[in-house]
């Protein structure tokens, strides 16, 4: 992938900009390029304060289901990723991310305090997914008015869920893996049915030994749904937000063992890995969102362990 122009200061983001997954399937990195070493200055002299930028800075996986994080420009009072508002932290830093279905192009936009406005463009790699086309007719959604009545309070509670921001930090943390095993299923496959396409998949899929195997949290955040009794499709289902916007979801656990409202850490056990809900086998399904886009996992992570 080609670094974009305005890409700069590797050392500012090096903390917190994790490494794609080559041998999982994940997109290469874009390579960062580094500003040159600041004047060394007399001795006993105070480090001068970090400069702000002129323009933006960032880093990250710039394909669909992919991410950035970054630096406002300084004076900026408001930031934008095409329509979508960033929200920046009290240093400038903000999270972005990419549909599995974005366009190619992109553009952040900064809205200065004086009124001015710096416009960076950005381009969007397109992935090969996982495409399959099979030679029947789509099986039509025929649901019942009784599933419905059950199905739609969880949707809003899902919905609601996604919505909560909290003041979350793990969206600056190298994600980590939150079970090792085999992966099941990818984010993105899709069938076509003689051209009509279905659903992809939303998430990461990893298979495990059996039902009641513990999984972690990938990163920090705050519980934001914890479905103790199954739902209909999720099973028993937690939702966590890493703040900035950023969430995962985690489906058909076996059992959930932290509650809403409370804040987790990276590595901290979460629940296990069952099959309730509608599911084939025990396995755990991971997804991501930030703002409505659904995310790849493996762009988050590293080898597995």
């Amino acid at each position: 992938m080609k670094a974009p122009s305005v890409l700069a200061a590797a050392a500012l983001f090096a903390a917190c900009v994790p490494p794609a997954s080559e041998a999982a399937g994940a997109a290469a990195p874009s390579p960062l390029h580094a500003l040159p070493a600041a004047p060394i200055g007399s001795p006993g002299a105070a480090p001068a304060a970090p400069s702000k930028p002129a323009t933006f800075i960032f880093a990250g996986e710039l394909t669909q289901g992919g991410w950035i994080r970054g630096e406002a420009p300084a004076g900026t009072v408001a930031a934008l990723l095409d329509d979508r508002p960033l929200v920046l932290d009290s240093q400038g830093r903000f999270f972005a991310a990419f549909d599995r279905d974005a366009g190619t192009s992109a553009t952040l936009r900064a809205i200065l305090a004086d009124g001015g406005v710096i416009e960076t463009p950005l381009t969007v790699s397109p992935r090969a997914w996982n495409i399959e086309h099979v030679n029947v007719a789509r099986t039509p959604s025929t649901a019942s008015e009784a599933f419905m009545r059950r199905r739609q309070p969880e949707l809003e509670r899902i919905a609601a869920a996604r919505l909560v921001e909290t003041q979350g930090e793990g969206w600056r943390q190298d994600f980590a893996w939150p079970v090792t095993g085999r992966i099941s299923g990818r984010f993105g496959a899709q069938r076509v049915y003689r051209g009509e396409p279905g659903s992809y998949h939303s998430g990461l899929d990893i298979a495990t030994g059996g039902s009641g195997t513990p999984f972690a949290a990938p990163a920090d955040g705050v519980v934001v749904l914890a479905a103790q009794e199954p739902f209909s499709l999720e099973g028993r289902l937690l939702i966590i937000d890493h703040g900035q916007g950023l969430n995962s979801a985690f489906l058909h656990a076996s059992e959930i063992v932290v509650r809403e409202g409370q804040q987790v850490r990276q590595g901290q056990m979460i629940g296990r890995i069952g099959a309730t809900g509608r599911a084939t086998g025990p396995h755990l399904h991971w997804s991501l969102m930030w703002r409505g886009q659904r995310l790849d996992p493996l762009l988050f992570l590293g080898p597995m362990p």
